[in-house]
């Protein structure tokens, strides 16, 4: 069978009791990097040498069939640096041809660093999604957080420190300088710290530079009652920021439930002075 296994994200006395005993019994480990297997397997003080096999983002589509066809006879464990493969981590694609090959593929849980930060967080954990790490990109960032502005559920993003103040700063312009935002970095280790605040506020704080593994939590979108005036003022305000009028129509129907084509048409109206549309009365005729 193939065998996922949660690693320690910080703190090695995180390691599970099922992750020591299966460490100190199996015969190959697919690794994303074999060096920190081997530290690992010091570090817990067992003496089992299995064979290493690498298993990273850049090989693992051309791994998969040949570990799958292993895993018919022996198990296979498969580690990620830190947490549980197939998180943001390789792992997928060996467990999509292991499904699809009928091979038993089963899980010792453990340390995550998506539930640890949204459980400290202090935001809402009753609905929440995970959106992996932030685009490099300026241009794709904002995009994406654009997308992401009327979601209700809590997100929880990966960011490198060396983007921090620029995410949070893309953040704050997009999702608004208000939007609740903490910040966790380095989980379960020493120096562990979370930050809380405002995006803006903490865009401020990410300024003078920040160290160490990085996980953002977001608070969703508050469900807004609006007349239809006052979601085209918002259209409007949205469009002068420099965002074209159909995606600003769109940001505003997801988060204020207002028709979308009704938001475009009137703040076209109020922007142009062209006529609204007559409605179409074909579907209610006469009589």
């Amino acid at each position: 069978m193939i065998i996922l296994a949660a690693t320690p994200i910080g703190n090695l006395g995180d390691a599970s009791r099922r992750l020591i005993e299966t460490l100190s019994t199996i015969t190959i480990v697919a690794a994303e990097d074999t060096r920190v297997t081997v530290h690992l397997l010091k570090a817990l003080g067992i003496e089992n040498r299995p064979k290493l096999i690498a298993l990273h983002d850049h090989n693992e589509r051309g791994k998969a069939a040949e570990l799958v066809e292993l895993a018919r006879d022996v198990d296979i464990l498969v580690l990620s640096d830190a947490g549980m493969p197939t998180v943001s981590d390789p792992g997928f694609h060996l467990v999509d041809a292991a499904v699809a090959a009928g091979v038993l593929v089963t899980a010792l849980p453990g340390p995550s660093a998506v539930l640890t930060a949204l459980a400290v967080s202090g935001l809402p954990t009753d609905r929440f999604t995970f959106e992996g790490f932030l685009p490099r990109k300026h241009g794709e960032r904002v995009k994406l957080l654009r997308d992401l502005a009327a979601e209700r559920r809590t997100m929880v993003f990966f960011e490198s420190p060396n983007r921090l103040a620029d995410s949070l700063t893309d953040l704050a312009a997009t999702l608004g300088p208000d939007r609740r935002v903490v910040v966790c970095r380095e989980l379960t280790k020493f120096f562990e710290e979370v930050k809380r605040g405002t995006a803006s506020e903490l865009a401020e704080w990410a300024a003078a530079g920040v160290r160490g593994e990085i996980c953002i939590v977001v608070a969703g979108a508050e469900v807004r009652v609006l007349d239809l005036a006052m979601g085209v003022a918002e259209v409007l305000d949205l469009v002068a920021g420099g965002i074209r009028l159909k995606d600003a129509a769109a940001d505003v129907s997801a988060a204020s439930g207002l028709g979308k084509r009704e938001l475009y048409e009137h703040a076209l109206q109020a922007k142009t002075g062209a006529p609204l549309p007559k409605p179409d009365r074909s579907a209610f005729p006469l009589g």
